[in-house]
């Protein structure tokens, strides 16, 4: 007798049992259960969505067997650790089953939370998957301590083949290393380094133009008259406004090899001659991998306020996101920030819906008709703010956001009265 699941695949089920069937209401196993509704989830068109919702808050005891059980079908798997379905009492579970694809287990070490993170380092499956490690180093809320646990995991293994590669190499080894200072010198990667959020070519130039930001009297005439925001908001950590891998990108994280193979043995060849060369290679992993958003990471809201004032244009970049509104609103007061990135806020929608408000309250953001233009076209300006900015609009502004099926539909409407308005009056003449 066939298979419930495999009725469903062949599309044979009437449409009544498909929607009990993305409820979960059939009469099948547990286990079956959860293999229907990931199928649904990821292929029905039209109970999709109903069971999406119905694995989200489906029994625990059930996920968690599904979670550990090695015999679980690779695409529930695979679905149960994606980050945009994991649950979190389910993850030490999918990381300890062998059937869990490292590749998944390293996607998701990317933009890992915190609790994430704190579960796969107890995890000893885990410490044992390199391209899952490697991933981890660049997770921007790692915080030191666990960066230097990563770097003491990753040691030995180097340190054993090294040896066990060139047993007889270590006396011919030192005699050329008083020569190498010289060499690492004319190397670029020791003054430039892709990890520094103060010494990249592309943040040079912002770094220079940040120079002289806010003076500590503006920075504690803010902290005191949003003292009360400040003490309401307590430790609150960075949290970014649509999450950080949509944040940033996938391609903010300096992963250069794919997740489905290991990346590769950095350890020298067996040749005599190659160990002494793979020494200047050290200094150019640095102790420190602080990218901007580690250190954001790192600071309280005092901290991220202070930043937000007195930082350069990446950090502000980030800090506008911050899910905190005080620190949020920060960034707007900071003395050098420029009229090419409230332009490029007013058309965020990954920001806070009070970032948006604050804009046209500074007269001096509403003198440029960019910022105007981009609040009305941005689906996340609030409904009020953009129908009122709209008589300020051109012509052909009118026509486009008219047109824009992201913004609302009161904002459109409106947007092609006022264009058709225009277009009359201009006729006319």
């Amino acid at each position: 007798m066939a298979r419930t699941i495999d009725q469903i695949r062949a599309n044979k089920l009437p449409s009544n049992m498909m929607q009990f069937a993305a409820r979960g209401a059939l009469q099948v196993a547990a286990a079956e259960n959860i293999e229907i509704l990931v199928y649904l989830a990821k292929h029905n068109p039209v109970f999709g969505e109903l069971a999406r919702m119905t694995l989200a808050g489906w029994d625990e005891k059930s996920s968690l067997a599904a979670a550990a059980d090695p015999q679980t079908p690779r695409e529930v798997l695979d679905y149960l650790i994606s980050p945009d379905n994991l649950r979190p009492p389910l993850l030490p579970a999918l990381l300890e089953n062998p059937s869990v694809a490292e590749a998944q287990v390293a996607k998701l070490a990317i933009g890992a939370s915190r609790d994430s993170i704190t579960a796969m380092l107890n995890s000893k499956r885990v410490r044992s998957l390199r391209t899952v490690l490697q991933n981890l180093k660049s997770n921007p809320f790692l915080k030191k301590e666990e960066a230097e646990e990563l770097k003491k995991l990753s040691a030995p293994a180097v340190v054993l083949s090294v040896s066990a590669a060139a047993p007889a190499v270590s006396a011919p080894a030192a005699a050329p290393a008083v020569q190498r200072p010289a060499a690492t010198t004319e190397t670029p990667e020791f003054t430039v380094t892709p990890e520094s959020t103060e010494a990249t070519p592309e943040a040079g130039a912002d770094d220079a133009a940040d120079e002289g930001g806010a003076d500590d009297e503006t920075v504690s005439a803010y902290l005191k008259e949003h003292d009360h925001d400040i003490a309401a908001e307590g430790e609150k950590p960075f949290h970014a406004v649509g999450g950080i891998v949509e944040l940033l990108g996938a391609d903010y994280f300096p992963v250069t090899q794919s997740a489905d193979a290991p990346p590769p043995d950095p350890t020298p060849e067996p040749v005599p001659a190659a160990a002494p060369k793979a020494a200047p290679a050290k200094p150019q992993v640095p102790a420190k991998r602080d990218n901007a958003l580690q250190k954001i990471n790192r600071l309280d809201v005092k901290g991220r306020i202070q930043l937000a004032l007195k930082g350069n244009k990446e950090e502000r970049s980030l800090l506008i996101r911050d899910g905190t509104k005080v620190v949020a609103l920060a960034v707007l007061e900071a003395p050098k920030l420029s009229d090419g990135e409230v332009e490029k806020f007013a058309s965020q929608k990954n920001v806070l819906e009070s970032v948006l408000r604050q804009i046209p309250l500074k007269r001096r953001f509403m003198k440029n008709y960019k910022v105007v233009r981009n609040l009305v076209a941005n689906p996340r300006t609030p409904l009020d703010l953009g129908l009122g900015l709209m008589k300020h609009l051109l012509i052909a502004d009118l026509k486009n956001i008219g047109g824009n099926k992201d913004v609302s539909e009161t904002v459109r409407k409106l947007a092609l009265k006022m264009y058709k308005q225009k277009e009359d009056q201009a006729n006319k003449k």
